[in-house]
């Protein structure tokens, strides 16, 4: 697979990036490319206190550091609430940011089981739609631990992926940006550290290495 000289991924919350693409972010960011992550929404009124979505800000630019992003953005849109958000000022907000960064690759999250994850992920196929001559050339969606397989099987998408990427070397910065989430993991089976770690060993052993993550392909052009 290419290592795009410019990387953008779209987070719906602070550490969907981390959950979905940590390992691969570091990677891409290690051999040079400039990474750009937007995060779209946040834990924020009227469901959560403000100082809340500060704290996860705050974990969000120590993860970032740790796996070598060099840009960021933060929306602030209310999280679960990013729907109500008039469709062509979100498509206007995630297309700016890709337009602006100029990247090769976008990663973006999958539309499983969480709304604001559906709504970012159609936002961000019309931002990346081939209509100029900068468009990105590989659009990817990755998975994201206690939210894309928690789809129901046979009337959602599945999450069946085609894509790897052999993160094994970075697996110890994805562990350590991981850990800067304090106040998002939790110990719950479905969204811990070694939950992840144990997703990305099965799909490092589904394609003969000690660790990968997984993604779906929305458009690859060579």
């Amino acid at each position: 697979m290419m290592t795009p000289k410019k990387l953008v991924v779209v987070a719906p919350h602070p550490d969907d990036e981390t959950l979905g693409c940590g390992g691969t972010i570091a990677r891409f960011a290690d051999l040079g490319a400039e990474v750009s992550v937007l995060v779209v929404s946040g834990h924020l009124p009227p469901l959560y206190d403000r100082d809340v979505f500060e704290t996860s800000r705050k974990e969000a630019k120590a993860a970032f550091e740790i796996m070598g992003v060099a840009n960021s953005q933060f929306l602030a849109i209310p999280a679960t609430l990013v729907r109500d958000t008039p469709v062509a000022t979100l498509n206007g907000q995630i297309e700016g940011f890709i337009r602006s960064a100029a990247p090769e690759m976008v990663l973006i999250p999958f539309p499983d089981r969480h709304v604001d994850h559906r709504v970012i992920f159609d936002a961000c196929v019309v931002a990346c739609r081939p209509s100029h001559p900068a468009a990105p050339t590989a659009i990817l969606a990755y998975e994201t631990l206690s939210e894309t397989h928690w789809n129901a099987p046979g009337i959602e998408p599945a999450f069946v992926p085609e894509l790897f990427v052999d993160v094994t070397r970075h697996m110890t910065q994805k562990k350590a940006a991981l850990a800067s989430y304090a106040s998002q993991l939790n110990h719950a089976p479905s969204r811990s550290i070694d939950a992840c770690m144990a997703l990305a060993r099965f799909r490092g052993s589904q394609n003969g290495c000690e660790y990968a993550e997984a993604f779906k392909v929305v458009r690859i052009v060579v």
